[in-house]
């Protein structure tokens, strides 16, 4: 039977060179793995089957899991047995490419955990609840680094509350710097 399921993903997991979970983001929780134990039991297996394998795909406890090494980090991405392999590529080579440009291709465990919001940011514009939003790295790298705006050129009528007090803070802080 054909899956004509928008829910592709599983799971997006990066491990380090020792089986370490970095990131780990479960979309079927209620049937797959429930519990943080299940989850981790099933992450140490699959370390386990491929930290020296060259492959890019295996059948893991009837999960399609395609996975990606890079120096010390390990990303998986993992779909039911019924999934089409090419969308699992595809969101696999989306995520790592946008990971590897916000990081400047230093795609190491170090710079992943330090920069570990861009990395789930960079996740949630590409996955959301199992569902893919984007397979185009550029848009996922434009979309997680759009730089803020200037809150001073927003009438402070329509700002946020937040916005309006930085903004009144910032002009007080000019007023008392120039005397």
């Amino acid at each position: 039977m054909v899956n004509l399921s928008l829910y592709t993903t599983t799971a997006v997991i990066l491990l380090d060179s020792e089986g370490n979970r970095i990131l780990g983001k479960y979309y079927d929780t209620k049937n797959l793995y429930p519990t943080t134990k299940e989850q981790k039991v099933f992450e140490k297996g699959l370390f386990d089957k491929t930290r020296r394998a060259n492959g890019e795909i295996i059948l893991y406890d009837n999960q399609v899991v395609l996975y990606r090494n890079s120096i010390d980090v390990f990303f998986y991405v993992v779909g039911s047995s019924e999934e089409n392999e090419l969308i699992l590529n595809n969101i696999l080579n989306a995520f790592y490419d946008s990971v590897s440009s916000l990081l400047r291709h230093q795609v190491e465990k170090r710079t992943l955990v330090d920069n570990l919001d861009l990395v789930v940011l960079a996740l949630d514009e590409t996955i959301d609840d199992g569902i893919v939003l984007e397979t185009d790295s550029s848009v996922i790298v434009s979309r997680v680094s759009r730089p803020r705006t200037d809150t001073t050129d927003i009438p402070i009528t329509e700002q946020t509350l937040i916005q309006a007090y930085h903004t009144a803070r910032e002009r007080v802080t000019e007023r008392l710097l120039r005397g």
